[in-house]
């Protein structure tokens, strides 16, 4: 049966090609990575046009000007939206052929295939700082339609730092737009401050139930209805009339919802229930979501990663249960995680077998057997397709193969020295509440007897007990023997031998082969400890 979430491993423009059809979104949230930390001369800076063609990393997040920009901003010309070619031609007369440009051109591609698969009702947040933020605002007019933009909203994302020479960058911004006039809306609010209910909330008629006085007239006359006098009281000689009208007022007066200040001076006045409050509707300046802290759990370590209250304020004001999200550039999964949690389906898309990875981890560690079914497409599932993933990407396919034991992938190996592990997995099988490491190097190209020598090295180095060894190329008869001869590893309280050092081809592991490895979980212990014990105590 075809799953209604999936997850694509590729480049986001041809993915929406070809595989997401026309007017099936309801909703598009979108964080495109940018190296907001750029100096302004750097984003600015004039390119030849025979760099590389631009590609995103999770930790490289800059796009350049090279051929294959120059081919989209070619073919956004002469074959896009006739307003979006003239803004197109209109910036690279402004901005000259660099960094931005070049941003501004694959994001077009992008943005008018996102229109081209929201639905009429749907709408699209665009997560941006200020860097771009303008350039990105045109962009979408062009795309959408001025008159489709709702908001910018300013999320302040930290607090105040110093900066040098400047006011120092606290926010982020979201470029909010609908597909029509006749988008999905859930208002959002939030709750009030405890002073200020306090301050106005304090009147009780004996019952328990705190409410406010307010005003049950407003400025201006009126011929209908709410201009005639009611009990006596003719509001039109204020130069005012009456919120309600006279019927609504009577209602309201039987149903004891209307204050009478007493020996009949002053005017009525409705009264407001502290728990009938819906809360404070929220604005388009958003101060009360806190970036993710250092030891916050929802913490994945993601660079860009954005806070889950965020996605929730979108996802439940713009989306309805059993709506499609979708996120072209998933990263570490927030949007998809939250869209999952409020019975959402959704798509995720990425260009990184990282993200893919780690967005698979964080839905398992979530929602555990609840989780709904999802289909992963474009990672390589023979080894025809994992051979070319490693003519393309080296690191790709690390990460791709990494993820075929359910190992986290270890630190880029561009932040700093190979330590010879490329991925590792924590388990537990004691009830210490320490875990123990499987350690997971992956060879693409030659092996030979001395990696599997260097790989128990490692195991040594890290006091890890098990240690595995995934090769694209089918592992010699001496790297088996010297592997056999590492011996096993014993588990001290749950029974079973596992080779300490294990080889496993790509082959083995499409075809259903296993990482053998104590798979157990701490909360293992804490059931078999209660078990024990009712058993004791002739429960069972």
């Amino acid at each position: 049966m075809d799953s209604p979430n999936k997850l694509y491993f590729g480049d986001n423009l041809n993915i929406l090609r070809d595989y997401v059809a026309d007017a099936s979104v309801d909703l598009i949230y979108l964080d495109p990575p940018f190296n907001s930390s750029a100096t302004y001369n750097v984003l600015f800076k004039e390119k030849s046009g025979a760099e590389s063609a631009a590609q995103i990393t999770a930790f490289e997040d800059t796009w350049q000007w090279g051929l294959e920009t120059e081919a989209v901003y070619k073919e956004i010309v002469t074959s896009g939206p006739r307003k979006l070619a003239d803004l197109m031609q209109a910036l690279l007369a402004f901005l000259g052929r660099n960094d931005m440009m070049a941003y501004l051109v694959m994001m077009a591609a992008r943005l008018v295939q996102l229109h081209r698969v929201l639905k009429p009702t749907g709408s699209i947040y665009l997560h941006c700082d200020p860097t771009a933020s303008h350039y990105l605002k045109l962009v979408l007019d062009a795309v959408f339609g001025p008159q489709q933009f709702l908001n910018e909203i300013i999320w302040k994302r930290t607090t105040a730092h110093s900066s040098a020479q400047r006011y120092g960058p606290i926010h982020d911004v979201l470029l909010y737009y609908g597909k029509t006039g006749a988008i999905m809306w859930n208002p959002q609010h939030t709750s009030y401050e405890e002073e200020y209910l306090e301050k106005y909330y304090r009147y009780d008629d004996g019952d328990g139930r705190l409410y406010w006085r307010n005003s049950l007239t407003a400025a201006g006359v009126r011929n209908g209805s709410s201009g005639k006098p009611w009990k006596g009281i003719d509001v039109t000689a204020t130069g005012q009339h009456w919120k309600f009208t006279i019927e609504k007022l009577d209602a309201l007066d039987v149903a004891g919802r209307i204050y009478w200040p007493p020996g009949g001076k002053g005017f009525p006045q409705i009264k407001r229930y502290r728990d009938e409050l819906k809360g404070v509707a929220v604005g388009d300046i958003w101060t009360d979501i806190d970036r993710i802290n250092q030891v916050a759990a929802e913490r994945l370590g993601y660079p860009t990663q954005k806070p889950e209250a965020l996605l929730e304020r979108i996802i439940k004001a713009s989306s309805n249960e059993g709506d499609i999200v979708l996120d072209p550039f998933c990263g570490c999964g927030t949007a998809i995680a939250v869209a999952e949690r409020f019975k959402r389906r959704w798509i995720g898309i990425d260009i990184t077998y990282l993200a893919i990875n780690l967005v698979q981890r964080r839905l398992r560690d979530h929602f555990h057997d609840e989780l709904s079914p999802y289909e992963i497409i474009g990672a390589p599932t023979d080894l025809q397709g994992a051979e070319a993933l490693k003519e393309i990407s080296p690191h790709q396919f690390e990460w791709w193969a990494v993820d075929l034991v359910d190992a986290l992938p270890a630190r880029d190996r561009k932040k700093g020295a190979d330590t010879g592990i490329d991925g590792y997995i924590n388990f537990f099988d004691d009830k210490s509440g320490q875990a123990k490491q499987v350690i997971v190097q992956v060879k693409s190209g030659y092996i030979g007897v001395n990696h599997v020598r260097d790989l128990k090295g490692v195991l040594d180095r890290e006091k890890a007990p098990i240690g595995a060894l995934i090769t694209l190329r089918e592992p010699t008869k001496p790297m088996l023997t010297e592997a056999a001869a590492t011996g096993f590893y014993e588990s001290k309280d749950f029974p079973g031998r596992y080779p300490r050092l294990q080889v496993l081809t790509i082959a083995e592991l499409l075809a259903g082969k296993r990482l053998e490895y104590p798979a157990h979980r701490v909360e293992t212990f804490a059931k078999a400890e209660r078990k024990t014990k009712s058993q004791q105590e002739g429960l069972f």
